[in-house]
């Protein structure tokens, strides 16, 4: 069995490492092609290109790299052609992946399975429709997603979450740590969302250490923005301990924070695994906040609200997106640090814990529904 897959950023890259795993487990005579990030090369992908040059987020941010983002898309197409896999899996990445399937279906019949659904549910609607005419399937992240897709015409079905199988550090490597109140802060895994919002959460942070001398404040980093991370914390009025990417007392870290104050993302279920309780803020480049705030079609974009169908997360998006306010909320958080649990727990129980691994769950979904379409 020959696959093809495309992964443009890490979050996609942690998918399709545990879609490799699961796949392999199932048929252990798959071969991979394709781009992908570290985790996908552990896993045994030989990347076409560095993943990384398809980490871009925002229409602002994606129109200087046009032109390196087309060219990238052409040629990924025609290697699918060529190569003749038996699907080619994109992984998240839409404004990337989607245009590779659409290429590869106006001049093939390969089977196409996209992974993580287009987030219809918040702006854009009718992206589902469009992406029915070269999707075949889709794999799901959230239980609400399948009958969305599935009305547009692609099969989809919902395969959990990889977050409800992320190791979750013991209560005793937290103590570990150390006393202190622990601000957990998370300014995103892109560049442009560390630059925009260091600065801003650096006087958050100051006006929260005025409140609560005792406080400690932690970074965890990826790679990509660990230098940029500690160049902006280096003009930070407060202490900051930055974490290296991969460092092994990351998962201690989300376990022993009293409070995060993050990016939105999925951080806020990393966050909401480990019963941290959060604050979620967030904003983008000017002409990207301007088109996006008059497209969103829902009241929260923190996805512990939306999966456990509740407000408890506070948020400050675009313009609100200031450093009063974000302080204030976290102080109120860390008076009263159980207010969000319940929906922490529940976001965490719809998402699958406790079942199958969603990577195994997907691999699964792949493979039978190639199944299906081979008997017909």
């Amino acid at each position: 069995m020959r696959v093809f897959v495309i992964a443009g950023e890490a979050s996609g890259d942690k998918l399709g490492a545990a879609l490799m795993a699961g796949l392999r487990q199932l048929r252990p005579d798959v071969t991979f092609d394709g781009v992908g990030g570290p985790l996908m090369q552990a896993a045994g992908l030989v990347s076409r290109f560095p993943m990384d040059e398809l980490s871009v987020m925002g229409l602002a941010e994606i129109l200087p790299k046009y032109r390196a983002l087309k060219r990238r898309i052409a040629q990924m197409a025609e290697a699918v052609i060529q190569t003749q896999p038996d699907v080619l899996i994109t992984i998240d990445s839409p404004d990337f992946c989607l245009r590779v399937a659409k290429l590869v279906k106006a001049r093939s019949a390969i089977r196409t399975v996209h992974y993580v659904a287009p987030t219809v549910w918040a702006w854009r609607p009718k992206r589902a429709a469009h992406m029915a005419h070269h999707i075949d399937h889709v794999l799901a992240l959230f239980p609400f997603e399948p009958p969305l897709m599935q009305a547009a015409g692609m099969a989809c079905d919902f395969v959990g979450h990889p977050v409800v199988t992320d190791p979750i550090a013991s209560a005793d490597d937290a103590a570990a740590l150390g006393d202190g109140t622990v601000v957990l802060v998370l300014p995103g895994s892109r560049k442009g969302e560390v630059s925009r919002l260091a600065p801003r959460f650096g006087q958050a942070a100051a006006r929260i250490a005025a409140q609560v001398p005792d406080a400690r404040f932690v970074i965890p980093t990826t790679a990509n923005v660990h230098d940029l991370v500690q160049a902006q914390v280096a003009g930070w009025p407060v202490p900051v301990t930055v974490l290296p990417p991969a460092s092994p007392d990351k998962p201690a870290w989300f376990r022993r924070a009293d409070v995060a104050l993050a990016a939105s993302g999925t951080v806020s279920l990393e966050l909401a695994a480990n019963g941290t309780p959060m604050v979620i803020a967030y904003d983008m480049a000017w002409l990207s906040r301007i088109i996006i705030s008059r497209m969103l079609l829902v009241d929260t974009v923190t996805l512990v609200n939306l999966v456990s169908d509740t407000r408890v997360v506070p948020e400050f998006i675009g313009k609100a997106c200031q450093p009063a306010p974000i302080a204030d909320a976290v102080l109120a958080v860390l008076a009263n640090p159980t207010a969000q649990q319940a929906a922490m727990d529940l976001t965490m129980d719809r998402l699958g814990r406790g079942g199958q691994p969603p990577g195994l769950r997907a691999a699964r979904a792949v493979l039978d529904r190639l199944a299906s379409a081979r008997k017909r």
